[in-house]
């Protein structure tokens, strides 16, 4: 991944994308399995925050699927995170990352670390953090309870 300041907007848009979605597939091998729960909360995630289409996100999670393979840290990507989001969009990011952690009913306790230090990185708040935990668990304690997969 280049670094975002030489590259054009749209390079840099994508990038962000891009490093987004390989953080929130991080989240979802970070229990040495990837359920199909977990891989349509990341979709979902994308979807929610990205305006693109389903072709697109397609491509998207497949690039970040390789870029995770390559990356032998996650710095590249919380980098790219530091520069370019304002704290909101850090804290929705933080929020995701616990959605794709809960999607599967399980939170593995390297799915935790995981979050903790990437929260850490972005320079979240512990208790922005936990409130982002306390909010994506609620949500899917709700979604389990009135029938829906977690």
């Amino acid at each position: 991944m280049e670094l975002a300041l030489e590259q054009k907007p749209e390079q840099r848009i994508h990038a962000l994308e891009l490093a987004t979605a390989a953080l929130l597939i991080e989240v979802s091998r970070a229990d040495f399995e990837m359920d199909s729960q977990e891989l349509k909360a990341v979709y979902d995630a994308l979807g929610r925050q990205f305006s693109i289409p389903e072709q697109e996100l397609q491509e998207l999670v497949n690039l970040a699927h390789s870029e995770v393979e390559e990356s032998i840290s996650m710095h590249q990507f919380t980098a790219l995170v530091n520069e370019s989001y304002n704290y909101d969009q850090k804290l929705a990011l933080i929020e995701s990352m616990w959605q794709v952690a809960f999607a599967d009913g399980e939170l593995d306790k390297y799915e935790d670390h995981l979050i903790r230090r990437v929260a850490d990185l972005i320079y979240v708040s512990h208790g922005d953090f936990i409130k982002r935990k306390l909010k994506a668990q609620s949500a899917t304690a709700s979604s389990t309870e009135n029938g829906n997969n977690p």
